[in-house]
């Protein structure tokens, strides 16, 4: 994306395949059955997915086409397994008929605090790479309450940013229906909500519908935590709708709340920047060269962001970005990190934050009693989850 996608004739175009689509579900395991089984204790994460499943051998795949009909499982972190005497990284799941799907999720927020954390991924993403972040997220946060991870047809390739921008899209529909149907049982005490970089486009809409349409009794809704990492949307656009729709006044009240992070240094939304025109809500870019000369004329850094919207935290990682594009820093860099697992507990407010001539942005910046923090503990990541960087 860094180096290609600004390039005229660059964007690769998306293949069918040489096999069938009907051909990769047409084993029973794609439609599993009432009461086929899913270990729990193996499996112990949730997914849903637009993602058409491979299921002509005995590992079942989620694949980058899109697929038939939405589907719901369970899977573990992706790990290094011997496929035909080669080694491949891969997450192992089960599909599961949709009813005991639901039965199961429910089991498990009965048992603990009523409390659902919803992952929504970006650009360039396959489902072993989205797994591994879901599973990092539960690791590192100790979330009290079962993880699903929303898995739509990411291409997972580097030259098709626009075909995932389409795909996502295309979903809209799938995700807006499903979050509906989670916000609406009355066993969901809580939703908290992860959508990074091009997610941030598909999970706000459907927070929007769930809101007008709700059908639970109280009328109160549930979606109360929503954290926007890297969001790949414009800065703009999210300015004029969000304060007077996902963060009105009668939800913020219920306690909704709405945290970004951003990052100057974040090179994908660069890009992102260039292709689209216009400055994302996940970097601090100031668009106005006007406004960033009154900045620095008042001895500030010119940095520019979203206007203050009550229920609305921005916290800016550039100066502890870490990675190859710094787009991921909430899952890599330890001061972002530890802001992001209290985001995640519900603090609007930790000691961590600098606070900004803005009420409403916090920076974030090196502790200089811990200069060389171990990264990879404090995030969760296991030793071969190397440093690779999506979207």
């Amino acid at each position: 994306m860094l180096a290609a996608i600004p390039l005229a004739g660059c964007i690769s175009a998306v293949d069918y395949g040489k096999v069938r689509h009907p051909d990769y579900v047409a084993d029973p395991r794609c439609t599993p059955q009432p009461g086929a089984p899913a270990d729990p204790a193996a499996l112990p994460h949730f997914f849903v997915t637009s993602r058409l499943p491979d299921c002509r051998s005995a590992d079942i795949r989620l694949l980058s086409h899109r697929g038939d009909r939405v589907r719901q499982g369970r899977f573990a972190a992706p790990r290094d397994i011997d496929v035909g005497g080669k080694t491949k990284f891969r997450a192992p799941l089960a599909l599961m008929d949709e009813g005991d799907w639901w039965q199961a999720l429910q089991a498990e927020t009965d048992r603990r605090q009523g409390r659902v954390l919803l992952y929504v991924h970006g650009y360039r993403e396959s489902f072993e790479s989205t797994s591994k972040d879901a599973a990092q997220m539960a690791r590192m946060t100790g979330f009290d309450g079962p993880v699903i991870e929303y898995s739509w047809p990411s291409q997972g390739d580097v030259l098709k940013y626009a075909a995932d921008e389409t795909n996502m899209y295309h979903d809209v529909r799938n995700f807006r229906d499903f979050l509906r149907t989670l916000a609406d049982r009355p066993w969901v005490k809580e939703i908290v909500i992860v959508a990074h970089s091009l997610g941030a486009r598909l999970a706000l809409p459907a927070i929007a519908s769930a809101d007008r349409l709700s059908r639970r009794a109280d009328r109160t809704g549930n979606i109360s935590t929503i954290i926007l990492a890297s969001p790949d949307i414009d800065r703009e656009t999210f300015e004029r709708d969000i304060g007077g729709d996902i963060l009105a006044p009668d939800r913020v009240a219920l306690g909704r709340h709405i945290t970004v992070y951003a990052s100057l240094n974040d090179r994908a939304l660069s890009v992102s920047r260039t292709l689209h025109g216009y400055p994302r809500l996940g970097s601090p870019y100031c668009f106005n060269p006007f406004e960033a000369a009154a900045l620095e004329a008042k001895g500030l850094p010119a940095r520019c962001y979203p206007a203050a919207i009550p229920g609305l935290t921005v916290i800016d990682t550039t100066d502890v970005s870490r990675g190859s594009t710094g787009h991921s820093n909430f899952l890599r860099s330890a001061p972002a990190c530890r802001d992001f697992i209290d985001a995640i507990a519900g603090q609007k407010t930790r000691p961590g934050r600098v606070a900004t001539h803005l009420a409403h942005v916090f920076r974030l910046a090196p502790d200089p009693a811990d200069p060389k923090p171990d990264n990879d503990r404090i995030c969760g990541r296991t030793p071969d989850a190397g440093d690779d960087e999506k979207g």
